[in-house]
């Protein structure tokens, strides 16, 4: 059984069709990529699964259990975390403190043990600022692990909001465009760092406009265009569509 299966999934805004009737799956483990011309629909598809938006129609399902319509935080609960397109940081915390907050769904919050200031919490507090440092090294920051948010440059705070949402101990991350806005170097080390995702076990989902990361990252690739599932296959299958090449990725590639 896949880990995420999606089937006819559709939203209307009022007489636009942002997804129609869009179908697939992603097997546990993988790079799974969504590409498509800009307006396809693909951070729609996004917000649909993560449960930003509710569908209009058709059915999420995660590890066999329907999702659909769910909020964000239910979702984060059954192990499924997100970054956006625009940076998601709060920059008047320190980088360890940002890494953090993504653990706060395994806090305990008993008011009347943080008001007592309950050893145990102290103890979970320390243990979490030793995960988050982690992740931190994990994701190549080391050298920012006591540096304020507002002080790093933009390809460090990319790498920072992934380490976040991996704090959340997911199973299924999506990732939208993390190498947008960053040059050629931090790319590359986006690049390596979402392979290192996977291989951790974590099954990755991201739409990236970056067609060499994306041919070298993925394993499968679906290709929207107006909101229609135009194509599914590995990378040499996509490559190859007369149809994506006409609607994206252009005769040269």
């Amino acid at each position: 059984m896949a880990l995420l299966e999606v089937k006819d999934l559709s939203i209307y805004f009022g007489g636009v069709k942002a997804v129609q009737n869009v179908s697939f799956s992603v097997d546990a483990g993988i790079v799974y990529a969504v590409i498509g011309p800009n307006g396809a629909g693909k951070t729609t598809l996004f917000n649909l699964i993560t449960g930003i938006y509710t569908p209009t129609a058709g059915t999420i399902h995660l590890d066999g259990e329907s999702i659909g319509g769910k909020t964000p935080d239910a979702l984060a609960r059954r192990g499924v975390a997100r970054t956006f397109q625009n940076l998601q940081i709060c920059m008047n915390m320190d980088a360890l403190e940002n890494v953090m907050v993504g653990a706060h769904l395994r806090l305990d919050r008993n008011l009347l043990k943080a008001a007592l200031r309950w050893p145990t919490l102290k103890r979970r507090d320390a243990e979490l600022r030793d995960e988050a440092a982690e992740l931190m090294r994990f994701v190549g920051l080391q050298d920012y692990i006591n540096t304020r948010a507002d002080s790093m440059p933009y390809g460090a705070l990319k790498r920072l909001e992934i380490a976040r949402a991996l704090a959340m101990k997911p199973r299924l991350i999506f990732l939208d465009e993390p190498a947008a806005g960053l040059n050629p170097k931090e790319t590359i080390e986006v690049d390596a760092l979402v392979r290192k995702v996977a291989d951790s076990g974590v099954t990755v989902v991201l739409v990236e406009h970056d067609m060499k990361m994306v041919m070298n990252l993925s394993d499968r690739i679906l290709v929207l265009d107006y909101g229609r599932k135009l194509a599914e296959g590995t990378g040499a299958e996509v490559r190859r569509n007369p149809d994506v090449i006409a609607a994206y990725l252009g005769a040269r590639t």
